[in-house]
């Protein structure tokens, strides 16, 4: 992928999540508008709208049926005709309203006109007003003022304010203008009759109109609320989705650089060894001046740095090796039964020179009859050298180094090098552990390394199942200890485990060795 195309991609995904924040933002506002009771208009006004519309779906049987009740109750009083004309009325223009409910449900418009459809629904509930007023402005002149004419008004116009506020408070104004006209009439009648318990009776219309306006705006209020915590709810899904792919997508940028690094050291290990193995030679030829002498004292120094550079450039390059096989799991280990003392033995031999050239004294503490362990010899030979090269490296002249083996308390081996160096600060043991990591101490001294002797101990022992540790203190030495487990011990192995391990634990030589 070039840089272009991913800086393209990111940009993409961060074009996303701005337009998710502005959308939180709106769900805030929102919420501030529901919890402060702000008269501003609330927003989600096309979810309100099809609320109010499928409220008055789902009454369409309801309706007309409290419609026909109140023309054959009030047929009593005002006669069978003008009840009849009253109902259809009535129902025309509930028909009107359930006709653009019905149309904004089912319409395929992607951005409504949300103008347009209040309007529809504003002229239908004037309508339906209308046709209640009707009851409320109708006087019987046989009736008197505290008949029961005046309480099956008072009791219609009262269930009407009910039904009125579960279907229409999503609507907001529905509310007072399908039920307040019809209560104004019929409360100022009662009034002005100046009969005490019609008053009452008004007044009481009044008072639950209020009542049922302010649970109605507690309702809309409420679906406003839940409006936003869906929106919230959908946000997040979407800030999850944008998360995963900007993961994914990270993914797989990582993979692509660890395929071009496995493929740039596989090519640069032929490109780099190949004339590096011509400098060694021709260097130390040079040096040991096989094909006569070179004539200048100056040039055998120099001839000698170039042979030094040139094995320290090698082993560099075969540690990034070694370290890139372990990490991309291409590293097989090659076990068989070893004695740990033996290779441990042979690697302070290798490092011997070069400690007495520092005059350092190197000592090994080991305790007798150590069985034999189950490992790769190569793998445990570079754990020990590295170890015991980083300690003589780091050992101040005159210093002390001692190599310990023995038992751990569960049964396993272990063999720790202690140095009397600079030791390490204790904030800094993360970083000297990881890949390329180097401690203010090794930056300062003047044998610097690459930074892979101990990232490439600590894999080895994990493909080993054991563990390493690095312990120090500053002015006080450092010790690294390597832990194999007690499973890697052949000699206490019992017979159900040796029938029950792995199929290259049951060689003919290890059966024997482990016997």
């Amino acid at each position: 992928m070039s840089s272009n195309q991913s800086s393209s991609s990111d940009k993409n995904i961060v074009d996303r999540t701005k337009k998710k924040s502005a959308s939180s933002r709106v769900i805030n506002d929102a919420r501030k508008n529901v919890s402060s009771g702000s008269s501003k208009p609330l927003k989600y006004e096309a979810e309100r709208l099809f609320a109010y519309a499928q409220n008055n779906i789902n009454a369409k049987f309801t309706l007309p049926v409290f419609v026909l009740i109140v023309a054959v109750v009030l047929g009593k009083w005002v006669g069978p005709m003008i009840a009849f004309y009253w109902a259809c009325v009535t129902l025309l223009s509930y028909g009107v309203l359930l006709s653009s409910c019905s149309r904004l449900l089912n319409s395929q418009e992607t951005g409504i006109d949300l103008k347009k459809w209040r309007r529809a629904f504003l002229y239908s509930q004037i309508l339906i007003a209308f046709s209640w007023s009707l009851i409320a402005l109708y006087n019987c002149s046989t009736c008197g003022i505290a008949s029961t004419y005046f309480i099956v008004q008072f009791s219609t116009i009262l269930v009407l304010q009910a039904i009125t506020m579960i279907l229409c408070y999503g609507f907001g104004p529905g509310l007072l203008i399908t039920s307040a006209p019809p209560t104004i009439i019929l409360a100022l009648q009662m009034v002005l009759s100046y009969d005490p318990a019609a008053a009452l009776m008004g007044g009481i219309l009044i008072s639950s109109q209020v009542f049922f306006y302010i649970i109605a705006n507690r309702f809309r209020l409420s679906m406003m609320s839940e409006l936003a915590s869906k929106a919230e709810r959908e946000n997040l899904i979407a800030e999850l989705e944008t998360a995963k792919s900007i993961s994914e997508e990270a993914r797989r940028r990582a993979e692509e650089a660890n395929m071009a690094k496995s493929r740039f050291l596989a090519t640069m290990s032929h490109e780099l060894r190949t004339p590096l193995n011509a400098i060694l030679g021709f260097s130390e030829v040079m040096k040991e001046e096989v094909l006569g002498p070179l004539g200048n004292e100056a040039y055998k120094g120099y001839v000698t740095d170039i042979n030094n550079s040139g094995a320290h450039l090698l082993n560099v390059i075969n540690e990034i090796l070694d370290l890139s096989r372990i990490e991309a799991g291409r590293q097989d280990l090659q076990e068989e039964a070893l004695q740990l003392a033996h290779i441990v033995e042979e690697a302070i031999q290798m490092v011997g020179l070069k400690a007495r050239n520092k005059e350092i004294t190197l000592s090994l503490k080991a305790e007798e009859t150590m069985p034999l362990i189950w490992a790769d010899e190569k793998a445990v030979r570079q754990i020990a050298l590295n170890l015991l090269s980083n300690a003589v490296k780091f050992t101040p002249t005159g210093g002390k180094i001692t190599v310990t083996l023995g038992w751990t308390s569960l049964g396993g081996q272990y063999f720790s090098v202690t140095d009397t160096g600079p030791g390490i600060p204790e904030d800094e043991i993360p970083i000297v552990l990881s890949t390329f990591g180097q401690g203010s101490i090794a930056i300062k001294s003047a044998e610097q390394g690459s930074g892979l002797g101990l990232p490439i101990v600590q894999a080895l022992m994990h493909m080993h199942d054991g563990r390493f540790d690095l312990r120090s203190k500053l002015r006080q030495g450092t010790t690294a200890i390597a832990t194999f487990p007690r499973s890697r011990v052949l000699e206490i192995m019992t017979k159900a485990e040796l029938k029950n391990a792995p199929p290259s634990f049951k060689s003919d030589k290890t059966v024997k060795k482990a016997s």
